[in-house]
């Protein structure tokens, strides 16, 4: 309790002391003061975003315009004219202004050229306002991403901590339905899900808990134990870009030991005009599913708004042909043929108003999806000594209904105070799902008949809220702050049996349990121009946690408090090349299951019990990433990364000296491990202007990971679950200007990888897959296109084997022996799938 009075006292202070009291008592904007602007030497586009922001002028760029450029140190310039020209000083721009007022950069030796509006900034600016946002420029009209032809590239971001930032328009041609299908051609990403399925993510090949995923920069509830969120759920629609954060800064969340996935949904500032969509998903069977979308932006004096509507009809038909054998593939004994078909709904609705309140602005935004999913699968077993000889054995029909809400609403006000900008934000953050399972069994389909029941009820809910004061002062820039979350968890999984007619509760004890989390994280971060080409970005950030957990079987608390410091250097070594260095400090949470304090029987042997542990702390983990970028022409862009991981408090499971009721000992999770992760990413996108080829656009990426870690049960030293040795994606797309059409295709896979726990190892490896469009352009505002998945009819195919013994100590003995009980080879398709898609802009 000390130490947390004390970290907020520092934080507060550490606020209060930025604001100088004379300013604040005379309560005058900066703007409105002729007050000399001075700037030290820093990147061009964020020196403009700060001349604009000083004296309330609109200044509009390109992002190719000022990539790269450093601008000239402003000392003392009295009024705006003479900051602007001191900037620009050796740059090669001009300034134009408008009859607005408005200011119009343009290359000087082109400057009779019309200057195109800009794209957006691909980092979101904390206090854009309609009428006087200079790091925004005007809006850009919808048919001029739709229906131009354009092909975009990765952008290059200003961000000092390695970040990768790609605009939708990226992965557009290839119509994706959700976040999930864009996340798969971008670097270092994968999934362990199913055929067309695309989950969990999984950054590095680590497991997908150590992965963060935000929405505007909140991280979303989701409903699985190790707190992950399935970002297929994100219909691609609703998204302006994503962004690969690698490490974090100080005023950002310290979780992601792996990195952050952070989706930014579309902004009312940065279009103009709407669009609409319709089309259908086509399955190789035939069946096709519907998808339609509506979208619209504009701008009302002080104020602009953005809203949106999406349905997405999605299904996934999947055989699955599974082989059985006694030993280690030894002797044959059986077959399993299954149908698992998913089938659903996603309907979701996103939208933002940004208005202007005095010198300050207010942004209001609000995200809903609802997903409705039906999975029907259907298992028939043979038994046989070989596959020509096979007899039915019985048949399991599955059935589960899946219904899944995510609600977001946030309000974020800035406004400049003093000789810096006051931010205030919060939001509220919920999920909701109610899901029921049911399975029946019999020797035929038409025989089987009901006999158990499982149903899932999860409301969670986070509220949350932030507070900052920034400010440059000479060379530095100061960013300080506190982030404040409330969050309650209510979870109800009960099982129920069918005995004679009769509905039989078999509910694990403590399956029905509540978590709150209250957390606090003052922050301070400095960013300092040390020459005209080195940049550092360092600070710290103190995360309290106090968090409750109840259930039938008990209560406890936990309190922890952390200190996770960060630092980043930028070095612009040239225009075209740039250099990055990062040390941060991350965290990964425990999983929900492992906390909840009850005793669970038969886990994790038949004989055995585990105990949920209340007290479990987060896993640390220590992060150095040294990166190289390459501007290639106006456009392309090369990169190479190289990442390592140092996570200490890895959760284990220990033998407590407790003998459990069924004669085996009772196990409880701990924090007691270490691993480490290392790994290359390179990822490469330009067009080959070079070659004289200007409608031709090239990417690829590519990604060598390793780890090792000591095996909590076994103890033993392995990789991480599930981490592939390389990830690759390449393609092209070619613009053909005659037929004002396109096409282009991409082609990405992965290594072999292998899953470790108590009782049994997995190989999993997935085949190639392809992806292709072709899309034809008319009437200047309307798109045809036709995209294709899984075009090689990819497989995922896992081979198990299983080590048997009536405790932990006899299943361990067993596997270290390489004993194995039973062994099993599944092979998984899911057929190709073809989309149509028509779009126009009005």
């Amino acid at each position: 309790m000390r130490m947390r009075s004390l970290a907020l006292g520092v934080s507060a202070l550490a606020i209060l002391s930025f604001v100088p009291g004379h300013a604040v008592a005379q309560g005058q904007p900066v703007a409105a003061s002729p007050a000399a602007f001075t700037l030290a030497p820093r990147d061009l586009g964020d020196a403009l975003v700060a001349l604009g922001r000083h004296y309330g002028r609109n200044i509009l760029f390109t992002p190719a315009q000022v990539a790269g450029k450093r601008s000239a140190p402003v000392t003392s310039a009295a009024g705006f004219d003479a900051a602007l020209k001191a900037l620009l000083a050796g740059t090669g721009l001009s300034a134009e202004v408008g009859a607005d007022g408005s200011v119009t950069l343009a290359t000087r030796s082109a400057a009779a050229t019309p200057v195109p509006a800009a794209r957006p900034a691909p980092t979101r600016a904390p206090a854009a306002v309609a009428s006087a946002a200079p790091e925004q420029a005007e809006p850009q009209k919808v048919e001029e991403i739709i229906v131009t032809g354009q092909i975009f590239y990765r952008n290059r971001t200003a961000d000092p901590n390695p970040v990768l930032s790609y605009d939708l328009e990226y992965f557009q041609r290839f119509e994706p339905v959700s976040v999930g299908e864009m996340m798969k051609r971008v670097p270092g990403v994968t999934f362990a899900a199913d055929v067309l399925e695309y989950d969990a993510v999984q950054m590095r090949g680590l497991p997908p808990g150590y992965t963060q995923v935000l929405i505007n920069g909140r991280r979303p509830p989701g409903g699985e134990a190790d707190r992950s969120f399935f970002v297929d759920r994100i219909p691609a629609e609703l998204v302006e870009r994503v962004e690969i954060v690698r490490a974090p800064r100080a005023d950002q969340p310290s979780e992601g030991v792996a990195g952050t996935l952070n989706v930014v949904t579309k902004e009312s500032e940065a279009f103009e005009g709407g669009f609409a969509k319709a089309g259908a998903l086509i399955n190789e069977d035939g069946k096709v599913r519907p998808s339609f979308a509506v979208a619209y932006a504009d701008s009302l004096e002080d104020m602009s708004y953005w809203a949106a509507i999406n349905y997405q009809g999605r299904r996934n038909p999947k055989k699955k042909v599974t082989d059985f054998y006694d030993g280690s593939f030894s002797e044959y004994t059986g077959r399993e043929l299954q149908d698992d078909t998913r089938d659903g709904v996603d309907i979701s609705a996103n939208g933002e108003l940004v208005t202007r309140l005095g010198e300050g602005s207010l942004r209001l935004t609000g995200l809903v999806v609802d997903t409705n999913r039906d999975e029907d699968e259907t298992s028939v077993t043979f038994e046989g000594d070989s596959p020509a000889a096979l007899e039915q054995d019985e048949v399991e029909v599955q059935r589960e209904r899946i219904g899944q809400q995510t609600y977001a609403l946030s309000a974020a006000f800035t406004h400049p105070l003093s000789i810096g900008e006051l931010g205030l934000d919060a939001g509220w953050s919920g999920y909701r799902e109610d899901s029921k399972t049911e399975v029946d069994e019999g020797d035929t389909v038409e025989e089987a008949e009901l006999v158990e029941r499982e149903t899932l009820d999860t409301t969670d809910d986070e509220l949350s809220g932030t507070f900052y004061y920034k400010f440059t002062q000479g060379r530095v820039e100061t960013k300080a702050g506190i982030d404040l979350l409330h969050k309650k968890r209510d979870t109800a999984n009960r099982t129920f049996e069918l005995d004679d007619g009769e509905w039989e509760e078999e509910t694990a004890p403590g399956a029905i349990f509540t978590i709150k989390e209250q957390r606090y994280d003052p922050y301070v971060r400095f960013s300092l121009d040390l020459t005209d080409r080195l940049t550092l970005d360092a600070g710290a950030r103190y995360e309290i946690t106090r968090r409750d957990v109840s259930s039938e079987d008990g209560k406890a608390d936990y309190d922890s408090e952390a200190f996770n410091p960060s630092a980043h250097l930028r070095f612009q070594a040239t225009e075209a090349d740039r250099f990055l260095f990062s040390v941060a400090r991350t965290v990964r949470r425990p999983d929900y299951d492992l906390i909840s304090p009850y005793r669970q029987e038969e886990e994790p042997a038949d004989e055995d019990e585990l105990i949920g542990n209340p007290l479990l702390a987060n896993e640390r983990a220590w992060g150095v990433d040294v990166g190289y970028e390459r501007q290639l022409g106006r456009r392309g862009i090369i990169g190479a990364n190289f990442f390592y991981r140092d996570i200490t408090n890895l959760i284990e499971l220990f033998n407590t000296g407790e003998d459990a009721e069924a004669g085996g000992n009772v196990y409880e999770a701990r924090n007691a491990g270490k691993g480490q992760s290392w790994g290359m990413e390179i990822d490469f996108s330009t067009p080959l202007d070079f070659a004289g080829l200007p409608d031709t656009g090239l990417f690829a990426n590519y990604t060598w990971l390793d780890s090792e870690m000591r095996d909590p049960t076994l103890g033993t030293k392995r990789r991480f679950n599930n981490q592939p040795r390389h990830i690759y994606n390449l393609g092209f797309i070619q613009t053909i200007q005659s037929l004002d059409a396109s096409l282009g295709a991409s082609l990405s896979g992965r290594s072999k990888a292998k899953e470790v726990s108590l009782d049994e190892e997995v190989d999993l490896s997935y085949g190639k897959d392809l992806e292709a469009f072709v899309e034809k352009r008319f009437a200047d505002r309307f798109v045809l296109r036709l995209s294709a998945s899984n075009l090689l009819n990819r497989k995922k195919k896992e081979g198990f084997v299983t080590f048997d013994g009536d405790s932990v100590a006899d299943i361990i003995d067993a596997h270290r022996a390489g004993e194995v009980e039973e062994s099993e080879r599944e092979s998984e398709q899911s057929g190709r799938l073809f989309q149509v898609t028509l779009r126009a802009t009005f």
